[in-house]
C-alpha cells in the first residue's frame, strides 16, 4: 500500500480545493443542495464541503470507498458535532457485481471496564458518568475502519484521501449559522471537560461565517495520512490519548489503542416484498430490526390504508414497538453475546410477535416483552455511488452531539462518549431512552449495542437505493419509514426524506413525532385507540440516493440540516 504523501500535487488536482488562500479556496455562503439528478455518481452527506470532497475524489477517478475515506475524514473536520477520528461507525459496501460486505469499527470498551463502573456502591445508576468526560470514551475504532477499507477496496493512495481534510484543518473554514449556535452552546462543556481551551471556544459567541482553524488536527491528520493506522494508534497521537486519560482518570491505554481492531463482518440480508436488503448485524441492532418491522407487517397493504393514515401508523408503530422490546433483551455485542438473529427474524417468529395485534386498540408497553426464545442521537451518514455502480452506505457517530466533550489536547479531535450506549444496569435507560439488559452490559472490550442502520436496497438485482441517517435510536425506524415511503407508498425520494417522521420504541410507551407529522383527525384517532403522541425535535437527518428508472441518480439531503447532495 503507498502511504508516501502526494499532498501538494493532489491540491493542484483538485479544483474545489484550487487556493491555499483561506480567504479564497472555498465560496461562503455555501450551496446546500437538497436534491440532485446526476448521470454517473452521486454523494450525500452532513456537510456542503464534504459532499464536495467525496465528488472530487469520484472525478479523479476513485471508487465509493475512496471517497468514503475522504469524506470521513473532511467531516472529522467540519462536522466536529459528529464528524470524527475519535468515535467509530459501521459500512455497508456493495459493488457493481453484487458483491457484499459490512465493517464494523464500532467503539470497544477498554480494558480496565467493569459491569458496575457506571453505578455508585448502593447500584443507583450515575448517568453524567456514562455521558461526559473521560470516563465515558469507548476506544476510537474510526481510523482503523476507514484503514481498513482502504486495505480491502481502495484505490488511490491513502494520504491522497486525507489531503482534503488537512487542507480544510490547517486553512480553516466557514461555519454555518447552525455550527456557530451549536458551539457557542457547547462552549461551557468544552472548557469543563478539557484540560486546555480548544479552538472550539472564543470569548465571544460564535457567528455565521467565522473562520475554524483547526492546526492540532491537521498535525494529527498528517500523521495518519503519512504512517496509516499507526499514525494514530501508536506513536505520538497516542500517547496524547493516554495523557489526556491520565490527567482526567480515564481508562482508555496505550495499549487499549494499539490492540483495537474494526472487523469485517457478514451483513444482515434478507427480501421483502420484490426487495434484496442489506444492513448492518449486531452490534448494530439495525439491520435485525429493520428486518423484524418490515416483516411484522405482514401483507397488509399500506399503500391501500393511506400515507400517514390511522391505520397505516397504528400497524407500523405495533410493528416497532415489539422490536424495541426484542432489543432490549436479546441484542448485543455478538462476540460477546449469543444474539439469536436466526429466531429473532424468523417468518413464525415475527407472526407469533404479532399475533395479539389489534387494529382497533393500541397495545399497551407494559404488556409487551421480549419474545421468549431458548438458547448516539449525534450521528452523522453519508452515502455514495461511484461511476461504476459500487455502493456505500456508511454511518459514523460520537454518540451524543460532541461526544464526551473532550478534546484531545495536542491533538484537536473530540473523543466519543460511546460507553453510554451499553446498559449502566438491567432497566435503566440511557441518554436515547433505550432500556437494556444482559446482553449489552460493559465488558472489557467489547462493543456497545448500536442503533446505526447504514444500508443498501436492490431490486431484480439492481441497485435501487443507499440509504441511512443519524438520530440514535431513531436510527431503524428511520430508515424504515423511508424505504416503505419509496417503495410502498410511492413517494418521490424528496418526499420521502423530507417528509415529517415518527417513532417508537417500546419505553417510553409514545409515539414520538417530528411537529405537523399527522393532521389533527390523524391524531386524534390515534389518541382514540390507546396510543400516546408526544411531540419532539426533528428525527435524523437522512442521506439517500435512489436509482431511478430512467437510469439516473436522484440524490438526496435532508432539510434539517447543513447536509447537501452532489453529482455528476
Amino acid at each position: 500500500m503507498q502511504i508516501r504523501s502526494r499532498l501538494y500535487v493532489f491540491l493542484l488536482l483538485v479544483p474545489v480545493f484550487f487556493s491555499c488562500s483561506a480567504q479564497k479556496y472555498i465560496p461562503f455562503p455555501y450551496a446546500f443542495e437538497k436534491s440532485i439528478e446526476a448521470d454517473s455518481a452521486a454523494v450525500v452527506t452532513a456537510h456542503p464541503l464534504a459532499t464536495r470532497v467525496g465528488i472530487s475524489i469520484l472525478r479523479r477517478g476513485g471508487n465509493a470507498v475512496d471517497a468514503a475515506i475522504a469524506v470521513h475524514f473532511a467531516l472529522a473536520v467540519v462536522y466536529p458535532q459528529a464528524g470524527n477520528i475519535g468515535g467509530g461507525g459501521f459500512l455497508i459496501y456493495r459493488d457493481s457485481a453484487g458483491r457484499t460486505a459490512a465493517l464494523d469499527f464500532r467503539e470497544k470498551a477498554p480494558a480496565a471496564a467493569t459491569e458496575t463502573m457506571y453505578q455508585d456502591s448502593a447500584g443507583n445508576v450515575l448517568p453524567e458518568k456514562s455521558r461526559f468526560g473521560v470516563f465515558a470514551c469507548g476506544i476510537p475504532g474510526s481510523v482503523d475502519g476507514m484503514w481498513e477499507a482502504h486495505k480491502k477496496y481502495g484505490s488511490l493512495p491513502w494520504a491522497d484521501l486525507l489531503a482534503p481534510a488537512i487542507l480544510l484543518a490547517d486553512k480553516g473554514y466557514q461555519i454555518t449559522e447552525k455550527e456557530a449556535q451549536q458551539l457557542s452552546e457547547e462552549k461551557v462543556n468544552f472548557i469543563r471537560y478539557t484540560r486546555m481551551v480548544p479552538v472550539f471556544v472564543k470569548m465571544h459567541a460564535w457567528e455565521t461565517g467565522d473562520w475554524l482553524i483547526q492546526k492540532d488536527l491537521a498535525t494529527t491528520l498528517r500523521r495518519i495520512a503519512s504512517r496509516g493506522r499507526d499514525g494514530f494508534y501508536e506513536g505520538p497521537t497516542a500517547s496524547l490519548i493516554e495523557y489526556e486519560m491520565k490527567k482526567q482518570n480515564g481508562l482508555i491505554t496505550l495499549e487499549d489503542l494499539k490492540n483495537y481492531n474494526s472487523v469485517w463482518r457478514t451483513p444482515v440480508e434478507f427480501d421483502w416484498r420484490g426487495l434484496h436488503i442489506i444492513s448492518m448485524p449486531p452490534p448494530s441492532s439495525g439491520g435485525i430490526l429493520l428486518q423484524q418491522m418490515l416483516g411484522m407487517l405482514g401483507d397488509a397493504d399500506l399503500k391501500g390504508m393511506g400515507f400517514h393514515s390511522p391505520a397505516a401508523v397504528h400497524l407500523m408503530v405495533e410493528a416497532e414497538r415489539r422490536a424495541y422490546a426484542d432489543r432490549a433483551m436479546h441484542m448485543g455485542d455478538a462476540d460477546f453475546w449469543d444474539v439469536p438473529l436466526d429466531t429473532l427474524v424468523s417468518p413464525h417468529y415475527l407472526a407469533r410477535r404479532m399475533a395479539d395485534f389489534n387494529p382497533d386498540q393500541a397495545t399497551a408497553s407494559t404488556n409487551v416483552e421480549a419474545g421468549v426464545i431458548k438458547t448516539s442521537e449525534e450521528t452523522t451518514h453519508y452515502s455514495i455511488v461511484d461511476a461504476h455502480g459500487n455502493a456505500v452506505s456508511v454511518t459514523t457517530t460520537l454518540n451524543d452531539s460532541y461526544g464526551s466533550r473532550v478534546v484531545v489536547s495536542g491533538a484537536g479531535f473530540l473523543l466519543n462518549n460511546e460507553m453510554d450506549d451499553f446498559s449502566a444496569k438491567p432497566g435503566a435507560p440511557n441518554l436515547y431512552g433505550a432500556i437494556g439488559g444482559k446482553a449489552n452490559a460493559v465488558a472489557p472490550r467489547k462493543r456497545p449495542l448500536s442503533s446505526m442502520t447504514p444500508t443498501i436496497v436492490t431490486r431484480d438485482g439492481r441497485l435501487a437505493l443507499v440509504v441511512g441517517t443519524p438520530g440514535g435510536t431513531t436510527i431503524p425506524t428511520s430508515v424504515y419509514q423511508v424505504i416503505l415511503n419509496v417503495f410502498e407508498f410511492d413517494l418521490p425520494l424528496d418526499s420521502a426524506v423530507h417528509s415529517k417522521r415518527f417513532h417508537h420504541q417500546w419505553l417510553p410507551d409514545k409515539i414520538q413525532v417530528e411537529e405537523g407529522v399527522f393532521p389533527e383527525a390523524v391524531t386524534l384517532k390515534l389518541e382514540e385507540i390507546g396510543h400516546v403522541v408526544a411531540p419532539r425535535d426533528p428525527i435524523g437527518r437522512v442521506e439517500a440516493i435512489l436509482c431511478e428508472p430512467n437510469g439516473k441518480l436522484r440524490a438526496v439531503a435532508d432539510t434539517r440540516g447543513d447536509d447537501s447532495a452532489g453529482g455528476y
